[in-house]
């Protein structure tokens, strides 16, 4: 096996954490806990009643049982070079499968004991590069027995119907969505809420996995949506920008319309079964409205801009955080823009497996900034109170959660809680270090501490660039009535 793990025990990592202990500021103290699994998890109770052929792990157990059926959506390319995905024998493009989640209160977690979650599920595979991996990613969404959705509290977290399970296997490290995810949740007013947890399917260890609330809409869901089909009437909606999904409908927006944005807008919130021709039209109207104001020369007008219309905050801190991480999807693919009930338009970050120097193709140089001019940004930055705002906003943010001290400890407290859960994923991918995803191969780790050395690496330099140049996003200010 080509990795090898740092064998530190999580009191020690805990002692070090005090010894280095990072004080957040007492303005942070009141915003509401984000939950961080490596931090808050209950102590388990180490078995001593079984031999080493029982499966046992502290973290949760999720078992997907589709009888033996393949789990479809897979991709694949033809003869012709086109792309498909596999389906089930009858063409489906899910199957129904029975989902057991065991998560047992102060003891250890088996594959047979009592599930705190027994449900059927609509289950596929997920993603889009992704779909190629050796280890998948699903999407798991819990249905009751007429099929419609069923909200279902997992792992801890609110009570949802529809769920990400993130497999990662580009990310050698195994955690940046969870560290990004919880960063985020803790900078922003909203994230998705995550939980490491291992998993079984169809009966085959399939190794560590991240359960992920999805972003979008239900009963008692943390976004506050809300649709009314049969008057054609919303008070909030959820958009994303990707490459566009069989599954969701396209929106023609003005950013759109005028090439401001080359990506596809989808909607997430309302979704194809509520999305009325007449909710669509009245949804694109108010979203371009936005966007015609916001491209336009009254963009920063005191009483009608573009700062009446979305939350200034969430704009920022989803620049900073994906800046950061040189996570240059967003903006194109997997962004997330949302409007709750009588609120103004917010971000919500999504996907940073590919962050921090791990895109397939050498695309990412430490030493850039990308995002001021994609979609909304490029006009943003034109208004000095904006960016200025921004440039405030980093530095006091590299004090706190952006501070390289804070995500070392990040790094090295989550992979001690994960322990020999780590070692259990790579003996199921014991390839999974010659398995060269990204390119040129050099940039390949070749050990589990190698890929976490590259994440901190890539951190430091980093933020010590943009610490000496983010006043130059100053160059981007325009005054239009000059």
């Amino acid at each position: 096996m080509k990795y090898k793990i740092v064998s530190v025990s999580i009191a020690v990592i805990l002692t070090v954490a005090v010894v280095l202990s990072f004080t957040l500021p007492s303005m942070l103290a009141a915003k509401a806990p984000r939950y961080h699994e490596h931090l808050s998890a209950e102590e388990k109770k180490e078995c001593t009643d079984h031999g080493d052929d029982v499966f046992c792990s502290h973290l949760p157990v999720i078992s997907i049982d589709a009888g033996g059926t393949e789990i479809p959506g897979r991709a694949y390319y033809d003869d012709e070079g086109n792309r498909y995905y596999t389906t089930t024998a009858d063409g489906g493009t899910y199957v129904i499968a029975d989902v057991n989640i065991v998560d047992n209160e102060g003891k250890m977690n088996h594959l047979t004991d009592g599930a705190a979650v027994s449900a059927s599920a609509r289950v596929r595979v997920r993603g889009y590069s992704s779909r190629y991996f050796i280890k998948l990613g699903y999407a798991v969404t819990f249905v009751d027995d007429t099929g419609a959705n069923e909200q279902h509290e997992v792992m801890g977290m609110d009570s949802h119907h529809e769920w990400v399970m993130h497999g990662p296997i580009l990310d050698k490290t195994l955690i940046r969505n969870y560290m990004w995810y919880n960063i985020a949740g803790e900078i922003m007013d909203y994230a998705p809420n995550v939980r490491f947890c291992e998993a079984y399917i169809n009966g085959e260890y399939m190794g560590l996995y991240l359960m992920v609330e999805s972003i979008t809409a239900g009963d008692n869901c943390r976004l506050q949506l809300s649709i009314n089909k049969k008057q054609n009437t919303f008070t909030g909606y959820c958009l994303r920008v990707d490459r566009g999904s069989t599954e969701l409908k396209t929106m023609d927006t003005f950013s759109m319309y005028t090439y401001q944005n080359p990506s596809i807008v989808d909607s997430v919130y309302p979704g194809a079964a509520n999305l009325t021709p007449e909710l669509k039209e009245s949804i694109q109207n108010d979203f371009s409205g936005f966007e015609r104001l916001l491209y336009s020369t009254d963009y920063n007008d005191e009483k009608y801009g573009y700062a009446s219309m979305i939350d200034v905050d969430s704009f920022i801190d989803y620049f900073i955080i994906n800046e950061f991480t040189s996570n240059y999807d967003a903006g194109m693919y997997s962004t997330y823009i949302y409007k709750e009930v009588n609120s103004p338009y917010k971000l919500c970050i999504w996907d940073f497996n590919s962050a921090c120097d791990n895109y397939q193709e050498y695309i990412v140089d430490p030493e850039m900034f990308y995002m001021q001019n994609g979609v909304w940004y490029s006009a943003l930055f034109k208004d000095g109170a904006f960016t200025e705002k921004l440039i405030a906003r980093y530095h006091e943010l590299r004090k706190t959660y952006l501070n390289e001290e804070y995500l070392d400890r990040y790094i090295d407290e989550t992979i001690a809680y994960l322990g020999d859960a780590i070692d259990r994923n790579f003996e199921r991918w014991d390839d999974a270090f010659i398995y060269d995803l990204l390119l040129p191969y050099e940039r390949n780790p070749d050990t589990y501490e190698e890929a976490v050395t590259d994440l901190k690496d890539f951190i430091h330099v980093r933020g010590e660039w943009m610490d000496e140049n983010i006043d130059t996003l100053r160059q981007y200010i325009v005054d239009p009535k000059e």
